[in-house]
């Protein structure tokens, strides 16, 4: 059978038009033996036909056992699409299309492990050379040693034989085929243009010439013909054309596309052998994508194992975190743990994490581990997480089991100000051959979509913003309906219209580009580049993978999420400013659990700043929840999310909880899932145990579910999953209701789902705090200010919270703020906040350092700060409009008068003083002083806030309803708010 070896997937970024699971599951259908995705410099998008390729082999295996068995047990939850009966399963070739600087194109195929690694550390060459995005190769890059790759050369279509020792493309193809004498080919490739059967006649001969066997190839760019329309929108994209205007780059037809081997046949005509040699080819291929053997690194230390080095770090961990002795439960859960960890080998995975997070507390780097794994005594006493796992009901086997044959998951929170630190320190540790960050694939979405599909198809920019506009996050079937284009303003029945909204509902879900993943790091053993290639990120000093979080979950590959969290910033400096000015050192773990004012100031919605609860949507459920332990605020973190809301799962139990409703189960098995939740699905644990435990599915299935589900906003592959899980658990006696609702849950999840895991490691930083707010809100602002930008609020929203919580503010001065907001002592043995310098927009860290180190015992000017700082005049500008300089009893415009009459320059001594040595000093200007409403004004342009009065108070003469003011003379004129005026409140 034929074997298709150059596909061009749509991971060669906006020139593919099929996604590699569909030139998989096309080849299947038309019987090629095997395919290799061969994208431009790349390759991204191998694992994806790899998945397809398993998914395709479980299919056949269910329908083959489905036959031989009959309809005993339930139905596939996979069924196949109407008309889709694959019996074929092709191999799958992973290759490269090499496009050296040259101009020599070949397609690599990696024939053994060892191809696949020179293949790797090639791409890795180049992509490390150029800018993100780019790959730099030439033939000098090839290595000495080419064993186990293949290389099929891409002739130019005009290219024909010359004589020996002339220059041209013959001679670049002869270096390359003196590296691999025995493992060289010419491609025979269709341009679909009527001159085919000349092309192919010159090529054989250029193959001749070059002593290389030919191969045929359709070098597809699509799987089907009907994606021509795509293929030259995503041209018109790359080019930044219009569509009408791409002349020649245009595909002349739609030929250009996956064909079968009786096709194949028909176009070389008498060159078919080349069509034979293809499918010999691919059997000498014999290197899988599932042959790739991750390893971790050993983490060995000494002449410790690492379960012995496991073990002793565990048991320090244990006495460091029970002082007083830990109870007997707790002793035999970590034995435990520790016995399936060793069983399953994954102490390499616990060290590294334990390592890394070790190194952020040696440089006093706040972090807080979550995941699956994570809230694990293992993990508590290795310092990952401050979460006693005995709070919540998790079960170790959950996680990490040998019946989910999965790898363990650990995210790690550090300070967002620091986090650059323990990257680098990674990158350090282990090298840029060994550690890497994963890649997130950017794909085409509504808005997106719109504009670019809608340029390039010539739609005006009004156009183009009317149809945006309609859109939120992903495309909506029913957000650009011919009803609602026409009350936009737009001709639904306008061909190009109608061919443009085509084209992007066609193309939601292609690949747009490679961006870097928020924190996940693949770290392994031996070297990183012979796993996969690794390319620069757009940020300096960061290295990544192409393959993201998806492609290494289905290779079996073990990542390390190093992410960031603002409030874990916030969090270690109120801790500090807590030890500079009372005393005692905080940590997580050892805060006053259980407070009951925290828990009364969180049931009046006094949260704002407070992490997860600052919503208007958590400020609104907050008073309806009351909590009053620290499981309510695990509750409290995960109900308000698209899963739990979405299934109209949060008014039943608030309901429950308050004894409007009672608390029942639909069956004693579910009882068990759903007993802490009160009956109501809540986590995304418990939507994975009720498609087990309600609607019968394995919990391979399960996790295939959701899997699918993470991903169904981009292939929409949904239906079919609802469809067994509703048969299923009607099947089981379940109420049709309740199972709508389930499975409207789950699907809440594929967008955005919370685990029970996650969810109680974010409580601790909601109680943390919290707990901060409730009893310091002096120091809980002023760390909120100096962590600034994060959260909900604005810094004037988080200073009038502040004041209103009786904190005394003070404002910007020159001779007592710093760069950070500070704490100072208020006079009345109290802590007041100081408004440092960073409120001031414009105004630099390094400027401020200047002025504070040059202050000594105080400015008495702006001349002064200016000679003596070095500031530049435009900054003193920007000092005297923050109002800086009041405790020189300077107004604003005083000060910027002032500063407006300095130079830029510095000042020359014989201008400075006059002849006798006096200073000369310029006439006293009367400057107007500025009113209440004006100083407000400015302290927003300057500062983006203010501590003089709320400007609505100016106007509250207005806004006040007429009643308020008694009763109104007769011969009096109307008020100011009065109705006759026509503004009242």
């Amino acid at each position: 059978m034929f074997a298709e070896l150059c596909i061009t997937s749509n991971f060669t970024f906006l020139t593919g038009a099929s996604h590699p699971e569909e030139y998989m599951e096309r080849a299947a259908l038309a019987g090629l033996s095997a395919i290799a995705i061969a994208d431009v410099n790349s390759v991204a998008g191998i694992v994806r036909a790899y998945a397809q390729a398993k998914e395709i082999s479980h299919q056949i295996a269910e329908r083959a056992a489905a036959q031989q068995d009959g309809p005993i047990g339930p139905p596939s939850p996979f069924p196949p699409r109407p008309g889709l009966h694959v019996t074929n399963l092709p191999r799958l070739i992973p290759a490269a299309r090499l496009v050296l600087r040259e101009g020599i194109e070949a397609t690599a195929l990696a024939a053994t492990r060892q191809g696949w690694a020179t293949l790797c550390r090639l791409l890795s060459t180049g992509r490390l050379r150029a800018p993100k995005g780019g790959c730099d190769l030439g033939l000098s890059d090839l290595p000495d040693d080419l064993s186990g790759l293949i290389l099929i050369l891409h002739p130019p279509h005009h290219a024909q034989t010359s004589p020996p020792g002339a220059d041209g493309w013959p001679k670049l193809a002869e270096r390359v085929t003196r590296r691999l004498p025995e493992a060289c080919y010419l491609a025979l490739a269709p341009r679909y243009d009527g001159l085919d059967a000349q092309r192919f006649d010159a090529h054989a001969a250029l193959a001749k010439q070059l002593n290389l066997p030919t191969i045929a190839t359709a070098a597809p760019i699509m799987h089907h013909g009907r994606r021509r329309r795509i293929a030259d929108v995503l041209t018109a994209i790359r080019l930044g054309r219009r569509v009408d205007a791409l002349g020649r780059a245009a595909l002349a037809n739609a030929e250009q596309r996956l064909r079968s081997e009786p096709e194949m046949r028909r176009l070389l005509g008498p060159h078919g052998e080349a069509i034979d040699r293809a499918a010999a080819l691919a059997d000498r291929c014999t290197f899988d994508l599932g042959d790739l053997r991750y390893e971790y690194p050993s983490e060995i230390s000494g002449d410790e194992t690492p379960s012995d080095r496991l073990s002793r770090l565990a048991h320090e961990g244990l006495n460091w975190r029970y002082p007083q002795g830990a109870p007997d439960r707790v002793r035999a859960m970590l034995a435990h743990e520790l016995h399936l960890i060793a069983k399953l080998k994954y102490e390499p995975y616990f060290l590294t994490v334990r390592d890394i997070v070790a190194f952020a507390r040696d440089r006093g780097i706040l972090c807080q581990g979550r995941g699956s794994a994570a809230n694990s005594i293992t993990c508590y006493c290795l310092g990952v997480t401050s979460v006693s796992p005995e709070i919540g009901t998790m079960v170790f086997e959950r996680f990490v089991s040998e019946a989910r044959d999965e790898p363990p998951d650990i995210d790690v929170d550090f300070e967002h100000e620091r986090r650059e630190e323990v990257i680098q320190h990674i990158y350090e540790r282990y090298g840029r051959h060994r550690a890497g960050l994963c890649a997130t694939v950017i794909h085409y979405r509504g808005k997106r979509a719109i504009r670019e599909v809608g340029t390039a198809m010539g739609l005006s920019r009004d156009t183009i913003g009317a149809l945006s506009s309609q859109l939120w996050g992903f495309l909506s079937s029913d957000a650009l309906q011919p009803a609602r284009l026409r009350e936009i303003g737009l001709d639904p029945d306008d061909r190009r219209l109608q061919l443009t909204l085509d084209i992007v509902n066609e193309i939601i879900g292609f690949p747009r580009h490679l961006s870097q993943h928020v924190g996940g790091f693949i770290i392994t053993e031996g070297r990183l580049d012979e796993l996969v290639p690794v390319e620069n990120a757009t940020m300096e000093g960061r290295t990544v993978i192409c393959w993201d979080k998806d492609d290494i979950d289905t290779l079996g590959i073990l990542k390390v999420d190093i992410l960031s969290l603002g409030m874990l910033t916030c969090i270690r400096k109120a801790f500090d400013l807590i030890a500079m000015h009372k005393g005692p050192r905080h940590t997580l773990a050892t805060l006053p659990p259980e407070d009951p004012k925290v828990y009364q100031m969180l049931s009046r919605a006094d949260s704002v700043g407070v992490f997860q609860v600052e919503s208007r949507a958590q400020m609104n459920f907050l008073p309806r929840m009351r909590p009053r332990c620290f499981y309510d605020l695990v509750i409290e973190v995960a109900i308000i999310r698209p899963g739990p809301i979405q299934g109209d799962m949060v008014h039943p139990y608030i309901r429950r909880r308050n004894g409007e409703e009672k608390v029942e189960f639909p069956s004693d098995e579910l009882g068990e899932v759903l007993a802490k939740t009160l009956g109501v699905p809540l986590f995304q644990e418990q939507a994975m145990q009720i498609a087990i435990i309600g609607a019968g599915f394995t919990p391979t299935e399960a996790d295939r579910l959701r899997r699918s589900l993470a991903t169904f906003k981009k292939h929409g592959n949904v239906s079919e999953f609802r469809d067994r899980f509703l048969s299923g658990m009607r099947r089981n006696g379940y109420d049709l209701d309740f199972a709508e609702r389930c499975f409207s849950q789950i699907e809440g999840f594929g967008s955005y789902g919370f685990p029970e895991s996650h969810a109680a490691s974010f409580a601790l930083l909601v109680y943390a705090s919290a707990w901060l707010k409730c009893h310091e809100p002096g120091i809980f602002a002023c760390a909120l200010l100096n962590s600034q930008p994060m959260g909900f609020y604005a810094p004037a929203q988080i200073v009038r919270d502040a004041r209103e919580h009786g904190v005394t503010v003070r404002p910007i001065c020159i001779n007592a703020s710093y760069w950070d907001n500070a704490m100072e002592p208020d006079g009345r043995g109290g802590l007041a906040l100081r408004l440092g310098f960073r409120q001031i927009k414009g105004l630099s860290e390094d400027d401020a350092a200047w002025i504070t180190a040059a202050r000594g015992n105080g400015y008495g000017s702006v001349r002064d700060v200016w000679r003596r700082a070095g500031v530049a005049p435009h900054l003193l500008a920007r000092l005297a409009e923050a109002d800086v300089f009041a405790d020189l009893g300077m107004t604003r415009r005083e000060a910027l008068w002032e500063a407006k009459a300095l130079t830029k320059g510095p000042e020359l001594p014989l201008f400075a003083q006059d002849i006798d040595g006096e200073a000369i000093f310029e006439p006293a200007a009367h400057l107007p002083a500025m009113t209440e409403g004006q100083e407000i004004v400015e302290d927003y342009v300057a500062m983006r806030l203010t501590l003089r009065r709320h400007p609505v108070a100016l106007l509250r003469h207005i806004l006040t309803p007429p009643e308020a003011y008694g009763p109104r003379p007769l011969d009096s004129p109307p008020r100011m708010g009065h109705p006759s005026d026509k503004t009242g409140s």
